[in-house]
């Protein structure tokens, strides 16, 4: 059975959407799949299910509709895939310095070679961006609060598609959860 990282793009942020994590565990759990752990309140779930990430990723947003009465974006990652995002990093220097300054960007689909291109462009002196693999890597030299080029935002108005951000600490986190195969 495939380990999955589910990651909920807007849950808990803000007065909508709210959601508590052993709600969520719960959640997940009734929908049949196994060794369900969450990390951290913005709605990151590393599991175990069958199915492809498509298919799981369906049930769950059907779990959500009838449990909270709304629906979340979900950008699913295999352990595999996680582990390449980890590997990926063309930034490793700067999150071992400040690992909260760098994000991994996680992408609903594919963005065209000439968005990527378009945010390549975009990237200045305090606002560092390249995309490797399937995620866009962000180093915010100052920190998040005080992107202006590179946000949330910014990212899916270029690149045309859905994003969720995650910072090094969380990325690394979950890489790590979704490897632990004796603990549940």
């Amino acid at each position: 059975m495939p380990t999955y990282i589910a990651m909920l793009r807007g849950i808990n942020i803000g007065p909508s959407k709210r959601v508590e994590m052993a709600s969520l565990k719960q959640m997940f759990e009734a929908l049949g799949f196994k060794r369900v752990r969450t990390y951290i309140q913005s709605g990151n779930v590393v599991f175990d299910g069958r199915g492809s990430a498509a298919t799981v990723s369906a049930k769950i947003d059907k779990g959500m509709m009838k449990a909270f009465g709304f629906s979340a974006l979900i950008m699913m990652r295999t352990e595999a895939e996680m582990a390449r995002a980890i590997a990926n990093n063309p930034f490793v220097k700067q999150a071992q310095k400040n690992p909260a300054f760098v994000h991994v960007c996680f992408f609903a689909e594919t963005p065209t070679a000439e968005a990527i291109e378009k945010l390549h462009a975009m990237g200045t002196k305090t606002e560092q961006v390249k995309y490797v693999g399937s995620e866009a890597y962000v180093y915010h030299v100052e920190g998040l609060g005080k992107a202006r080029v590179l946000n949330h935002t910014v990212l899916e108005k270029v690149l045309a598609v859905k994003v969720t951000m995650r910072n090094w600490n969380t990325t690394s986190r979950l890489h790590q959860m979704a490897g632990e195969k004796d603990k549940a």
